[in-house]
């Protein structure tokens, strides 16, 4: 009889749907990777060398196709973007526009962001984080898979500079509650809105997720917190 520990299997709270993957994104790959792409691995990132420069840098998990992180990288040219998706097609859009406009502050991973998290990014290295329309995983038996849980806001409290701001939002007014349960008990943050209220979009781009969400009739809410 096997005495082994089973293995811990981490609940996802995405899951690859890799769609299809044209050849002008697999070329995108082939020609952008090497200066906009960060290779995967375990090793801590030096942010200031994987940018060459020193600049405040902005986090965007699951940044979809790309839009608003393009969108605001040429926009604040005095930033730096780090994009995380785990879709390729999505990774090779952006990488495509990122070429096409010459934004040399914008890179991206193509991994998991909690691992990214727990493994590359160090203590107080992100000025902002943005998570804009995660996966609501909106039947009840998957609530699990949100990302937004009490451990991941801890760690990227940890991330964030004290005074760094996350900005979240979603068109799922169920998740949008959650959101606000969770960042509310969460120590580290404090509500920019106040308490109990959400934000407005500020200048948060529009994103073709909002778009989708607007036609179905749903209603966005933002949520920007602060680190103490």
């Amino acid at each position: 009889m096997s005495t082994a520990t089973p293995r811990h299997r981490p609940i996802r709270s995405f899951v690859r749907r890799e769609g299809r993957f044209t050849e002008a994104q697999r070329r995108a790959f082939e020609a952008h990777w090497a200066q906009t792409g960060i290779d995967n691995g375990t090793a801590p990132l030096e942010l200031d060398a994987a940018f060459a420069s020193r600049a405040p840098v902005t986090l965007e998990i699951g940044f979809g196709n790309g839009d608003a992180l393009a969108t605001l990288a040429a926009a604040h040219p005095e930033r730096n973007y780090l994009g995380i998706e785990v879709h390729r097609p999505g990774v090779g859009q952006l990488m495509n526009r990122v070429a096409a406009e010459g934004l040399g502050n914008v890179r991206v991973l193509c991994a998991d962001a909690k691992e990214v998290l727990q493994q590359r990014i160090g203590a107080n290295a992100l000025a902002a984080v943005h998570l804009w329309f995660p996966d609501p995983w909106h039947k009840k038996r998957h609530h699990k898979r949100r990302i937004v849980q009490p451990d991941f806001v801890a760690l990227v409290a940890q991330r964030l500079v004290p005074g760094g701001v996350w900005h979240l939002a979603t068109d799922w007014k169920d998740y949008a509650e959650h959101m606000m349960a969770v960042l509310t008990a969460a120590p580290e943050f404090e509500n920019t809105a106040g308490p109990g209220h959400y934000a407005g979009r500020g200048k948060r781009p529009h994103t073709r997720f909002e778009a989708r969400g607007a036609r179905l009739g749903h209603g966005v809410w933002d949520l920007v917190f602060r680190r103490r």
